[in-house]
């Protein structure tokens, strides 16, 4: 799975850190409260924004392996983390950092998930993570996944999850046939078959609970306004773009579309964040 650059990623980064449901956070982080270490395992792991944003949430000394495809994105991640740490230094191929006062050891791997699952959640693993990622995966293969956590007892914590809703002020005409079109995109193959796209959420819980887990639900929805002007243009051209690769919305209706909301004062782009429990 690639088609996500380290510039738009970077762009979104501090609307995901803000939209993190707090709740589910909280959850997570009790999970772990009374450990002096611990093991992540970050699947879809991008420039490496989800151990940014958790990483004051876990225990003081960490090893994270960030897994993914996209060679450029693993590059990006040690860019990225190296600059965000208070000091980092590679071991090998690997990067320890130091961050107001957690040591974080971090592993890169470049591997398919679609075909090599269950070696990457043989590694060493407290906690598997994931940020933006099943919505982009098929119904078939989360329970595949979700088969492998539960045989492991790995709990998880999946936040960022598009939910299929969304909004804009101001409103425009073709907002309800713009969204249908983009979620009937999202269902497309993006590497692991037929997409679940905004169903995912559900989809995901039901598969855990179907395995025994405890399953926390928490919103964490975009909540965007004037002041996110610079991540309007390349989500707007992202959606019109999907929408219309669908067929289903004329040319001229997507660029009415299009320019109605180069400048709008807020959207709302709906997500969901997950804490699975394994049973005891």
């Amino acid at each position: 799975m690639t088609g996500f650059s380290p510039e738009w990623l970077a762009l979104r980064e501090p609307a995901d850190g803000a939209a993190r449901n707090r709740d589910v956070l909280s959850a997570t982080s009790r999970l772990f409260e009374n450990k002096d270490a611990i093991n992540v395992l970050d699947l879809g792991s991008g420039s490496g924004s989800n151990l940014r944003a958790l990483a004051a949430h876990l225990p003081l000394h960490q090893k994270w392996a960030l897994v993914d495809y996209d060679c450029d994105l693993i590059k990006a991640a040690r860019t990225a983390l190296s600059g965000w740490a208070n000091e980092a230094a590679y071991v090998g191929e690997s990067l320890s950092l130091q961050k107001d006062g957690r040591v974080i050891d971090v592993a890169f791997l470049q591997a398919d998930l679609s075909a090599n699952l269950n070696e990457v959640l043989d590694g060493p693993a407290d906690l598997v993570t994931a940020a933006a990622f099943f919505d982009l995966v098929s119904t078939d293969w989360i329970e595949r996944f979700v088969r492998g956590l539960a045989a492991r007892k790995l709990p998880l914590y999946a936040v960022l999850t598009y939910n299929g809703e969304e909004s804009w002020k101001p409103a425009h005409p073709s907002d309800a046939t713009v969204n249908a079109a983009f979620n009937l995109h999202q269902r497309t193959d993006k590497g692991f078959g037929p997409a679940a796209g905004p169903a995912a959420a559900g989809v995901l819980a039901a598969a855990l609970r179907e395995n025994g887990y405890e399953v926390v639900l928490g919103d964490s929805p975009w909540r965007l306004t004037s002041a996110d002007h610079l991540l309007f243009e390349p989500l707007v051209a992202g959606i019109a773009a999907a929408a219309g690769q669908t067929g289903k919305v004329a040319p001229e209706v997507l660029q009415a579309w299009r320019n109605a909301h180069r400048s709008p004062t807020a959207c709302v782009i709906g997500h969901t964040d997950l804490l699975a429990i394994p049973p005891r």
